[in-house]
């Protein structure tokens, strides 16, 4: 075994943590919210904003730091994938920093504050729809890593913008309204 082989493995255990754990997460509540379930969906945006700095922002760190290192001894950083991978990593760690954890904090206080309110399930609402684009962006991510892309790859690439754009209608889509079930 090689160092190569070892830093790709610890790159794609964190990215597969990193990774999986965020979606889990937003599965959990995009059922909660899709069964009326309030309290259910209120406990998986906490979780979010809980697990932000404590899992998500460590795991997305190790997986960048891997990434680096893999370039910086074996890869380089000129080939257009490592570029779109640069660039989804930043997209998406800021989407995390700056829209997932004080959205879920501000959430967090409102429901401590006052109680479970529509303002405060509005900032539920604006989780989930954060969380479709961000996952969009994962996506491509992820196809970017195995598929490596060049700029002669125009299906790729085409593709690649399909998912974005797709992750941005769903982002900007008309948001459910939460409310309890009747049943």
């Amino acid at each position: 075994m090689d160092w190569y082989s070892i830093v790709k493995l610890l790159h794609i255990l964190s990215a597969t943590l990193w990774v999986g754990g965020g979606f889990t997460l937003m599965v959990v509540a995009t059922l909660a919210d899709r069964a009326g379930n309030i309290p259910g969906t209120l406990q998986a945006m906490r979780a979010t904003g809980e697990l932000g700095n404590k899992f998500f922002a460590p795991m997305s760190m190790l997986t960048l730091a891997f990434g680096l290192v893999m370039c910086w001894f074996w890869a380089g950083f000129s080939q257009l994938w490592i570029l779109i991978g640069l660039a989804g990593y930043a997209m998406t760690f800021c989407i995390g920093m700056f829209v997932f954890k004080p959205t879920a904090d501000r959430m967090a206080a409102m429901v401590a504050r006052d109680g479970v309110t529509p303002a405060a399930l509005a900032y539920g609402q604006r989780i989930l729809r954060a969380a479709r684009f961000d996952y969009a962006v994962m996506l491509v991510i992820m196809s970017d890593m195995v598929l490596k892309p060049t700029l002669h790859d125009f299906a790729v690439l085409a593709g690649m913008v399909l998912v974005l754009a797709g992750g941005v209608a769903l982002a900007l889509g008309r948001p459910r309204r939460l409310a309890p079930s009747a049943a």
